[in-house]
């Protein structure tokens, strides 16, 4: 390894490299900081090899867990939330002194999309757009759309499903997610590499409300009824029946935490909709405002890196 000189840390370390190992300290796991920053795991993995290189010593500590800082860790640790705490207070210095951007900005998603990915990005874009009123609306996938159709809502972010009736707005990729199995400890479906949904359909299913269009369109592609035993309103209530040994259930990958993975079995679900593509949704024919168009400019903001296939390794 080299040694971590300056010119090694003015040439080759970049800030997002750098917020990679903060959220692989905060998620004590490569592949959730992966999910997080919206980059494929291995890139993800390389960054962070790449930056022990470059500092000349371990920087995380791996295990069966995940990983944790290393005692250079804690150090670069500390140093790099010092580093962008000056980042924020700069821009957000910088901002007040913005007067092209603001109005009125509703957004409207599902709360799939808004906890992992969306309410951080709201966040930065609120502190650099101070004089935008930013308001956002929780609400089921397919209603989503039919909000920013109907001009209820300038922005719709969404996760795409064939039953959506896409007429009215204009539909730009976003991200890419994927939906795993999630069966309690011990089952006899982990002794599998991965599942499909007929495998599940014979388990007692928990459907999650957002899940349950999709639960009955491919039971009805394999000829079955789809019964739920359980249904739910919400990914966190269904995971904690399969947790209990009450069923199983399907969930997009990054509503899984480091922790509830020490208490469930997740596995690969292996079904052609399992890919799970977020969009963004703007009204047909009406051109966005100022401060929609900065929003959208910020969300496909993607480090150059950045490969299609997110999540996919």
């Amino acid at each position: 390894m080299a040694l971590f000189n300056r010119l090694h840390l003015i040439r080759q370390v970049d800030l997002f490299t750098l917020r990679l190992f903060l959220s692989a300290i905060e998620e004590q796991q490569i592949g959730l900081a992966a999910i997080r920053e919206n980059i494929a795991a291995s890139t993800a993995t390389k960054r962070i090899q790449v930056l022990e290189e470059i500092a000349g010593i371990k920087l995380l500590d791996r295990g069966p867990r995940g990983v944790v800082p290393s005692p250079a860790g804690a150090v670069l640790e500390r140093y790099v939330r010092s580093i962008f705490g000056s980042l924020e207070e700069m821009r957000s210095e910088i901002a007040s002194l913005t007067e092209g951007v603001q109005g009125d900005l509703t957004i409207v998603s599902a709360r799939s999309i808004i906890v992992p990915f969306l309410a951080r990005e709201l966040g930065e874009y609120s502190r650099e757009y101070p004089l935008v009123d930013l308001a956002v609306r929780e609400t089921e996938n397919a209603e989503i759309v039919q909000q920013v159709a109907r001009g209820e809502a300038d922005l719709g972010v969404f996760a795409a499903a064939h039953e959506l009736d896409l007429d009215g707005v204009d539909v730009t990729p976003y991200r890419r997610d994927r939906l795993v199995a999630v069966v309690p400890l011990g089952h006899r479906l982990t002794e599998q590499t991965a599942v499909t949904f007929q495998d599940l359909l014979p388990e007692k299913l928990v459907a999650a409300r957002a899940m349950v269009p999709a639960f009955r369109a491919a039971a009805n592609r394999l000829g079955e009824q789809f019964d739920s035993r359980h249904s739910v309103r919400s990914g966190e209530v269904a995971m904690s029946l399969v947790q209990a040994g009450m069923g199983v259930t399907v969930q997009p990958e990054c509503l899984i935490s480091h922790e509830t993975m020490s208490r469930v079995a997740v596995m690969e679900f292996a079904e052609p909709w399992a890919a799970r593509r977020i969009h963004l949704a703007t009204a047909r024919g009406r051109g966005p405002s100022p401060a929609a168009r900065a929003l959208v400019k910020q969300l496909l903001d993607r480090p150059l890196d950045e490969s299609d296939d997110v999540n996919s390794s």
